[in-house]
């Protein structure tokens, strides 16, 4: 297709969509004590989750301009002509300072990144987004217009069980007010213009997990569209993840199906064991 689509690893699409979508993903850096590898190719949603719970040094780097350059080279070469690459936001990454550095290099005439301000499935339905009109044929233009769309419609909710790992990273802006508050609280979180905020505090963990299922129908009622793609997250948290599925499926219509994705290590070193998370975003026809 003349327009090609990058991403990277934090938009956690589901096994196969990548694939099956034409999206190319460049991965992120792992390191856990003093081993380095690639999230998603190197080291799992199961290898970080053990590393937490085991109270290893879990870090998280941005992949190289180096890296981007050579993704976007092999691209422009096998016939597309020109990339839009969606990425994480700049509020919580350098990715996407790594992936305009390398779109320098290669040409900003015929490389476009975009700063998604927002990252998960928030990102990875931009990303899908942009790359059903790329398949269709749309230029350069329209395909990074999509996908700012998109990104600027969803949203994104997430419980943790604790907030500590978002405070290691340096990922916790506002919701730092949550610190310090009961071992019973989980903290609810949102994503907000690229940066993680506080929403709210809710008691157990079930009683949060059914507050993501009332936030999730609140918003995809107040979108207005015929209908949302919905998403869930999770660490080390599957049975949890799939009843929050489940749920999700009987309150919000009309809706393709709730697709469940784990998370991996670079954004799942930030939220730690136990994350559930919701992501929806509007469908326009």
């Amino acid at each position: 297709m003349p327009v090609a689509v990058v991403t990277d690893s934090s938009a956690y699409l589901p096994d196969g969509f990548a694939a099956r979508h034409a999206v190319h993903v460049v991965p992120l850096h792992v390191l856990i004590d003093d081993e380095s590898g690639l999230d998603g190719v190197d080291i799992g949603p199961g290898a970080v989750a053990e590393a937490l719970v085991g109270r290893r040094v879990v870090t998280t780097s941005r992949p190289n301009p180096e890296e981007f350059v050579g993704t976007y080279r092999r691209l422009l070469d096998t016939g597309a002509d020109a990339v839009v690459s969606v990425h994480l936001s700049r509020e919580l990454s350098g990715t996407w300072e790594s992936a305009r550095l390398a779109a320098k290099e290669v040409g900003e005439d015929r490389v476009r990144v975009v700063d998604s301000r927002t990252t998960v499935m928030g990102l990875g339905f931009a990303v899908l987004r942009a790359a059903a009109v790329a398949v269709a044929g749309a230029d350069a233009a329209e395909v990074e217009d999509t996908a700012v769309a998109a990104a600027a419609r969803t949203r994104t909710f997430f419980v943790v069980e604790t907030l500590e790992y978002l405070r290691r990273g340096g990922r916790i802006g506002a919701a730092s007010a949550f610190l310090g508050t009961a071992l019973a609280v989980r903290p609810v979180l949102h994503v907000v213009d690229g940066r993680i905020e506080p929403l709210e505090k809710v008691r157990t963990t079930h009683r949060a997990m059914l507050r993501l299922v009332d936030l999730a129908e609140e918003a995809a009622r107040a979108t207005g569209a015929q209908g949302v793609d919905v998403a869930v997250h999770h660490l080390a948290a599957h049975d949890r993840a799939v009843e929050l599925a489940t749920r999700l499926d009987e309150r919000i219509s009309p809706s393709p199906g709730c697709v469940v994705s784990e998370l991996g290590a670079a954004i799942g070193a930030h939220t730690g064991p136990g994350m559930l998370g919701v992501v929806l975003c509007p469908i326009e026809r």
